[in-house]
């Protein structure tokens, strides 16, 4: 099986700190990685102010910089809080913003944006699964209507997060999936918000749920005996691990944020990349990537979609530094998984499968 690897442009350092995408994309191509997650900040940051015009030009220089460097745009994410709005004028504002995002994904080269499951607060999101699934299907319309004359289908991947409102599990975001039953709408597989959901606890004394080492067996088997027959319906998978916090994430701690859940405060500074054990990782990621790659077969990309307070650091060398690290766990994961790091291809890689055939036989 081949797996491409690539990083999300927000896990090598924030824009707020300073760290410029041109800077992460040349740190990047550097480390190996071949595919980048362009986070919509990154883009923003780059069109000023960030009119539909200015962001299609900077989508557009984006693209050329990806090509200078042999990158692959795999994705644009995240559109958030869009499925299951009660106001349904905010719904029609949300459907207003898709539009220019299909015209953004063109201008990248890219045919997959990413859709995470809402965390808005309950008094502002449903969660009806009639309307999430109606509310999901109608971007996924758009995105076939958007090919109609040049035949560049978008596509839309669903991911659970741990923290979600009302879908923070794998099991409820397959089920979304079925249901919205388009060609160009599958799911994301993330290892942290899997595991997040179902392993760890972080405002729990030791960090894990009750059971969590069977509980996870068990999902795991649930998982390939359901989406194995379906396995073309997985559009990408994201992998990282988190730290194990010495203390419960409750008031007082140093990450807790009063009316933010504990898994999304844990989120946004814990996480870390494969195999850093010797940074407290300890969430049994190897046990969902044997499922995802080798039981299940996925091939394609696998991106490490890195959160973490070291992203806010101001200065030189911490892109350096983060894009090393990516690189380093890309080989780890490579030899526990005993696959074949496509590193040492000099293939450009793209996103169709005749790319991926071309890779395997080097």
């Amino acid at each position: 099986m081949t797996l491409l690897p690539g990083i999300s442009t927000m896990s090598l350092g924030r824009n707020q700190a300073g760290h410029t995408l041109s800077h992460k994309l040349h740190c990047t191509a550097q480390n190996g990685l071949r595919g980048i997650e362009l986070f919509y900040d990154d883009l923003q940051a780059l069109a000023t102010p960030p009119t539909p015009s200015n962001l299609l030009k900077a989508a557009t220089y984006v693209h050329d910089l990806c090509t200078s460097l042999n990158l692959t745009v795999i994705c644009l994410q995240p559109f958030m809080h869009y499925e299951g709005l009660i106001n349904r004028v905010d719904h029609a504002k949300r459907i207003e913003d898709m539009k220019l995002w299909l015209k953004l994904a063109k201008a990248l080269d890219t045919d997959l944006i990413l859709v995470p499951s809402s965390f808005l607060g309950e008094d502002e999101c449903t969660g009806d699964f009639d309307t999430i699934v109606s509310d999901l299907r109608e971007i996924a319309e758009l995105g076939v209507s958007e090919g109609v004359e040049d035949g560049k289908v978008i596509r839309f991947m669903y991911e659970g997060l741990c923290w979600g409102t009302h879908v923070d599990t794998w099991e409820v975001c397959w089920d979304i999936v079925q249901a919205v039953d388009r060609g160009n709408f599958g799911i994301c597989l993330d290892s942290f918000n899997i595991l997040g959901r179902i392993y760890a606890d972080p405002a729990a004394v030791g960090g894990k749920t009750a059971d969590a080492e069977s509980v996870v067996g068990e999902s795991m088997k649930r998982m390939v005996e359901r989406i194995t027959p379906f396995k073309e319906k997985i559009f990408f998978v994201q992998v990282v691990d988190a730290e194990k916090l010495r203390e419960p994430l409750q008031p007082g701690h140093a990450f807790y944020q009063e009316g933010q859940r504990a898994r999304m405060s844990w989120s946004r500074n814990c996480r870390l990349f494969y195999g850093e054990t010797e940074e407290g990782a300890y969430l049994p990621v190897k046990e969902v990537v044997e499922t995802i790659f080798k039981k299940i077969g996925y091939e394609g990309w696998a991106s490490f979609e890195f959160f973490n307070r070291a992203m806010e650091k101001k200065g030189d060398g911490v892109v350096e530094g983060l894009a090393a690290r990516a690189g380093k766990a890309w080989g780890i994961m490579m030899e526990d998984l005993e696959l074949v790091d496509v590193r040492v291809s000099r293939a450009g890689l793209r996103k169709d499968s005749k790319d991926l055939e071309e890779i395997a036989r080097l």
